[in-house]
């Protein structure tokens, strides 16, 4: 079909297609039924063949969204044989996606990566593209993996249209892709495609197909013929086009015979497109045996067509038509029929089972509990969660109803779908539930409900279900409770008792003294308190080899109570292992800490290269709370390095994604960085304001710990008398909290806010000297803004070459550290003491972006691009560009100059 009105769509279809080989990229087409997606898309595959691309194809459709992995498999079936060669992880991930491996579940983007480096070992040979159409119909795992490909393309010559109907939402719809969206034709275009058509319409019939048909394509191919078979005069009664379409098809099928047709059902409720078993089931339906020659008078209308042995429907509203003409007797014998024929497929059996019935069947339930394991056994959760809220539908006995309901909606948590999870609870009865399951719903309410913040009252609650728990022998759930607890004790202090409360149940219910999960709830929930004792047991299991998971929480204890250089080696070897595994929600938890870490430690440059990955991560990952505290992160790196515009967008972004939920941790996170920006831009009053709200006890941002942190920021933005008396008020209140925490982090904090708040002169000048001669190794940022605040005490004292020393050593290593605006604020200060300071010279490393900084780090350690792509989740070829574009800017020819360079 001519593409009348379509020029400017199919222009930049054909130009995604002619850049693939420089340039990968992905395009969502968007649009109505018959719209005119199905052929822009043989547009491209056209365009690409005849440039010599590979091509893969998979399509969506209806009956398969049940089926674990079906739009993957039949995307890459044709590659699988170079799967041997991935790696061993990644390729045992992808064969049990498939049920073709050993059974263990697989962790999601391993999958992921295992499809981006088949595809791109394709794309080496020749440029590939990539086309999906029906996208809304593929099964989630396969949209879920394609998504994560699509963010990738960029360095690969791979190129990915994708088709969607309007209206229905998909992964792709919030992950960045540009759209296409396919609108009616013009009058002028409508009027030539219609008189395109061999057909004799009087004057009246046409201007009726063009007002019914406003501008669909397929409507003005399609009306024509259900016109010519309508008799009598035209009906009055309004319809939605789709549904017009779909009765115009339907219209055909009343020429038709019974066997014909039977065998149309069956192949529009199958869930494959094997014209045997269509055959077959549709024998069974009629009790008559039938062949190719009873399908062969839809071929001649144009309903489906066969290419080897293989039925497809002309249009996905051909296939929909036949579905919903055909009585529900006549659907429930063919899936009964389709049952027996998948007799060997247990997932299909069941589903088609499922299908026939309108009434509880508890055999058939069953079934669907078994489909769900094995979904979950291949990393398909949200298949599971379909088939167990199926089987709820088809319970005989009501509890039985309300626990299929209850796992289904632990499975939607697993998957971060909250919406899903309120859905599937609204559908259940509580009271059906017993005592042990009761206490789970309980526990998925405290997850779903998180962000909420009711206070004190919240972890009072959450201490009694843990007390009940513990009486009734669930030791792990009642741990469960007791971390929420004392995570919520984090995020906001509900007051010294209940956070002993909290305390003296986590150590009643540990396994054993040294339990990661006992420590990390004791460093939340008495972060002050236990701060010596905690530091002692942790430093003890230093050397101890935990998985990556526990390791995270070893990593978390630490930074929470400010030991961050025993933090940082936790984290380092759980991040690790985590990356191997491909627990991409959970690593992308460690990056944040570890992060944090890295920004407190002085290692911007590194800081910046984690929290960027971390944004990325906890986007894909669907983490709103872990996004946002990484958006805080790069916020503060950003205005650091003098771009205070940025920062503060970044800043604003991450309030967006925290949203209405309170957490004080999150919220003091974006003050801190905001005050910096305004610290580093000279504001002193902004800064103070932004500040403050971290310890002032009334305000959402309130958190004694980051307190703890940003205490040497409030002194220094505190420069008239009523933030001098503020600041020293939230001085008093963290020499309290020193006195009884060896925090390092707190320490240094301290001892530069006394003295930059002294008022005398001589006590000033001793707290100055004190507060240089501490051990400052670890904390190089620290003692250069000691030097920097030091200096400009000197000058405004009118010390003028005294002050000229310290300055020079702040500016120089500001200039070591990428800390732009505090260098040139160094440099201000000594034109200022008559001094001249020569330009900071950018090094090399600066040249590159956060990514290519990072591959080039990983690459001067002797990692090859296979080993950097399985760290990053990038494929080898894509860690290849990024090392191109690194050597070109850096001025070197090969990784041995690396080490040096950076």
């Amino acid at each position: 079909m001519a593409l009348f009105g379509r020029e400017r769509e199919t222009a930049q279809v054909e130009s995604l297609v002619t850049r693939i080989p420089e340039q990968g990229d992905a395009l969502v087409v968007r649009g109505e039924a018959g719209i005119g997606k199905s052929a822009l898309l043989a547009v491209a595959l056209d365009c690409a063949r005849a440039r010599g691309f590979a091509t893969a194809m998979a399509a969506g459709v209806q009956s398969e969204t049940h089926l674990p992995f079906a739009g993957l498999h039949q995307l890459i079936q044709p590659m699988l044989e170079t799967a041997s060669e991935l790696p061993v992880a990644q390729r045992d991930a992808l064969l049990n996606a498939f049920g073709m491996g050993d059974g263990q579940a697989p962790q999601p983007f391993l999958v992921a990566l295992a499809v981006l480096n088949l595809l791109g070992e394709t794309a080496s040979a020749r440029p590939l593209l990539v086309v999906v159409e029906d996208l809304q119909w593929l099964d989630r795992p396969t949209t879920e993996v394609l998504a994560f490909v699509a963010r990738r393309l960029r360095s690969e010559p791979i190129g990915m249209i994708l088709a969607v109907r309007e209206g229905y939402a998909t992964t792709f719809d919030d992950i960045g892709l540009p759209e296409l969206s396919l609108g009616t034709l013009d009058l002028s275009a409508a009027e030539r495609l219609l008189d395109s058509r061999p057909s004799k319409l009087s004057a009246g019939v046409r201007w009726r197909v063009l007002a019914e048909a406003a501008g669909n394509p397929l409507a003005l191919v399609e009306l024509p013929v259900a016109l010519d078979r309508e008799p009598g005069p035209p009906s009055g009664e309004f319809l939605p086009l789709t549904a017009r379409l779909e009765r115009s098809f339907a219209t055909r099928l009343a020429e038709l015979p019974r066997r014909t047709r039977m065998v149309l059902l069956a192949s529009a409720a199958n869930d494959s497109h094997d014209l045997r078993e269509a055959l077959t089931a549709a024998g069974a339906a009629t009790g008559t045996q039938l062949s190719l020659a009873d399908l062969a008078p839809a071929i001649d209308l144009g309903l489906v067509m066969l290419h080897e042995r293989v039925v497809r429907f002309r249009h996905p509203l051909v296939r929909s038509a036949i579905y919903q003409k055909a009585g529900p007797l006549d659907r429930q014998v063919v899936h009964l029929a389709l049952a027996d024929v998948h007799a060997q497929d247990p997932d299909r059996r069941a589903w088609h089972r499922a299908a026939a019935l309108d009434h509880p069947d508890e055999s058939v339930a069953a079934d669907l509990e078994q489909v769900a394991l094995r979904a979950r056994q291949r990393g398909a959760l949200t298949v599971a969660v379909t088939a167990l809220r199926r089987a709820a539908e088809l319970s005989e006995h009501l509890p039985d109803r309300a626990m299929r309901l209850l796992r289904a909606a632990e499975l939607a948590f697993e998957l971060g779908r909250g919406e899903l999870i309120t859905e599937l609870l609204a559908l259940m009865d509580p009271t059906l539930l017993a005592g042990p399951e009761r206490a789970r719903l309980a526990w998925l309410n405290e997850m779903l409900e998180e962000g909420r913040n009711e206070g004190p009252q919240r972890v009072r609650r959450l201490i009694a279900t843990a007390e009940e728990l513990e009486s009734s022998q669930d030791q792990a759930l009642a741990r469960n409770f007791v971390r929420a607890a004392a995570m919520r004790c984090w995020w906001r202090d509900p007051g010294p008792e209940l956070r002993d409360r909290v305390v003296s149940l986590a150590e009643r219910l540990a396994a054993h003294d040294d339990d990661p999960e006992l420590l990390v709830a004791l460093a939340t929930a008495a972060p002050v308190e236990r701060a010596g004792e905690l530091i002692e047991r942790l430093t003890r299991l230093r050397e101890t080899r935990f998985d990556g998971a526990m390791g995270r929480l070893l990593g978390v204890a630490a930074s929470t109570i400010g030991a961050y250089e025993l933090s940082a080696g936790f984290l380092d070897d759980s991040i690790s292992e985590l990356r191997a595994q491909g627990r991409l929600g959970v690593l992308a938890q460690s990056l944040t800490s570890q992060a944090v870490n890295r920004v407190l430690g002085g290692d911007w440059p590194s800081a910046m290269l984690v929290a960027e990955e971390c944004e990325r991560l906890t986007r894909e990952t669907h983490q709103p709370r872990w996004q946002s505290a990484s958006l805080a992160i790069l916020a503060l790196l950003t205005g650091l390095r003098g771009d205070a515009e940025h920062g503060l967008e970044l800043a604003a972004r991450s309030e967006r994604v925290l949203g209405s939920v309170t957490i004080a941790s999150n919220i003091a996170m974006i003050q801190w960085a905001r005050g910096l920006i305004a610290l580093c831009a000279g504001q002193h009053a902004t800064a103070f304001g932004h500040l403050w709200r971290i310890f002032d006890r009334r305000d959402a941002a309130h958190h004694p710990n980051w307190g703890s942190v940003t205490i040497s920021e409030l002194a220094e933005a505190a420069v008239t008398a009523e933030h001098h008396d503020l600041a020293r008020t939230a001085l008093a209140e963290m020499e309290l909290m020193g006195a009884r925490s060896p925090s390092p982090y707190l320490h240094v904090g301290l001892r530069h806010a006394r003295a930059v708040l002294a008022d005398d002169i001589d006590e000033a000048d001793a707290l100055f000297e004190a507060a240089l001669a501490a051990d400052l190794s670890s904390w190089p940022t620290a003692r250069a803004r000691l030097l920097l605040a030091h200096g400009v005490w000197l000058r405004r004292q009118r010390r003028i070459v005294e002050a000229r020393g310290p300055l020079r050593a702040a500016r120089d290593a500001c200039d070591k550290l990428g800390l732009l605006a505090w260098g040139e604020k160094a440099r201000q200060e000594l034109r200022a003491t008559g001094e001249g300071s020569h330009l900071r010279v950018p090094s090399s490393a600066e040249q590159l972006t956060p990514q290519e900084l990072h591959i080039a780090k990983l690459a001067a350690t002797g990692l090859s691009n296979r080993e950097i792509g399985q760290q990053l989740y990038l494929s080898h070829r894509t860690v290849g560009t990024h090392l191109h574009h690194a050597f070109r800017k850096l001025g070197i020819t090969s990784r041995g100059q690396l080490r040096d360079v950076l």
